[in-house]
């Protein structure tokens, strides 16, 4: 798989990372992206109601393709990722942590 061992342009994906209520099929964190691979069952103007909310909550993008996409125009799949990848800010400082940290815990006392 070409999203594996940072094998895609030396970006980390996580496979089906849970967001909030939601499982995506991958995630980008260090550059706040999501990609969603669609069935033909999906409602599009659904989709971009819940692409808008990971937005707002999360401040992810979220990338749709679709099966038929991934299966036939794959190199061109992978050519628009890169192409926002690269496009897109870096979260966190370079060679900081890929999530967030949460803030150090209060000793008893301080």
């Amino acid at each position: 798989m070409a999203l594996r061992d940072r094998r895609f342009a030396g970006f980390k994906f996580r496979r089906q990372a849970v967001i909030g209520k939601r499982i995506v099929d991958f995630l980008c964190p260090a550059k706040a992206l999501v990609i969603e691979i669609d069935g033909e069952t999906h409602d599009a103007a659904a989709d971009a109601h819940r692409d808008a909310a990971m937005r707002r909550q999360f401040g992810l993008h979220v990338l749709r393709f679709t099966n038929l996409q991934v299966m036939r125009e794959f190199e061109g799949v992978l050519i628009a990722m890169h192409g926002w990848l690269q496009a897109a800010p870096d979260r966190w400082e370079a060679g900081g942590a890929t999530t967030p940290q949460p803030p150090p815990l209060k000793r008893r006392g301080s």
